[in-house]
């Protein structure tokens, strides 16, 4: 009896000890785990830091790849005439208008672009409808907006901008909200690409929206993107095309 009444309180001793060392450890830990959060998120609770950095992240603006010291003194080589800020205030109140017409599944709100452009968004409104899906974007607002990308080849001279953009971006299925939150702010980067149009009802119904140009008295292919001149004859250009820009594609990045 006695044996057996010291082998319990030697177990009993050994279970406090081994508590106690449990007890120590896990708070040594609690410390080093408070220590790193108060660093890390100025908080105790490692919790609570995750959930503000989660909010700290959603109003957060994102980056832009902004390259208009690069490409700006390019474009205006080329095209004298091309007015930076009209064109990124176009390029942003697009881009407004196009979430504005998924928000609202109406393509009708869409304020400019190409076929292309315009075949595009009804393409996805219809993909939506399709599914019983409504993507809304709640209170859009673009922080930034630069020059992505100039870009020239077989004829077709584009200009890309990428704004840095907020909404309450979320889905809706049958009335209930199925992705996304009503509430939270998310942070999102848009390409809108704007392209030189020699003939805005020919570029309407071409496959691709730019076209080459030739001189309309000797005929020879127009070498500059921007010229004002035929080089070979010297006969104005400028006098007998339709000049201007016009968006063909926004692309969330």
């Amino acid at each position: 009896m006695v044996v057996i009444l010291f082998g319990t309180i030697v177990l009993l001793l050994l279970l406090l000890i081994l508590a106690g060392v449990i007890y120590y450890a896990c708070r040594k830990v609690s410390r080093k785990i408070q220590y790193f959060s108060r660093a890390a998120f100025g908080t105790d609770s490692l919790m609570e830091g995750f959930r503000k950095a989660e909010e700290d992240y959603a109003v957060r603006p994102k980056s832009v790849s902004g390259a208009t010291s690069i490409y700006l003194p390019q474009i205006t080589r080329d095209f004298p005439d091309f007015h930076y800020e009209e064109m990124k205030h176009r390029a942003e109140a697009l881009l407004l208008s196009y979430l504005q017409s998924v928000d609202e599944d109406n393509e009708s709100l869409l304020t400019e672009g190409t076929s292309e452009l315009k075949d595009k968004l009804r393409m996805r409104l219809e993909d939506l409808r399709g599914r019983g899906i409504r993507t809304r974007y709640d209170s859009p607002g673009i922080h930034r907006t630069e020059i992505f990308q100039y870009r020239k080849d077989r004829g077709r001279c584009s200009v890309i901008f990428q704004s840095a953009v907020q909404y309450h971006h979320y889905e809706e299925t049958g009335g209930q909200v199925t992705a996304g939150s009503r509430e939270q702010w998310e942070q999102s980067r848009y390409n809108v690409e704007c392209i030189y149009i020699q003939d805005r009802e020919l570029v309407e119904n071409a496959a691709d929206a730019g076209l080459g140009m030739n001189c309309p008295n000797c005929g020879a292919p127009i070498s500059g993107v921007g010229a004002k001149v035929c080089k070979y004859c010297d006969t104005p250009i400028i006098e007998f095309t339709i000049r201007t820009w016009n968006f063909s594609d926004v692309s969330e990045v």
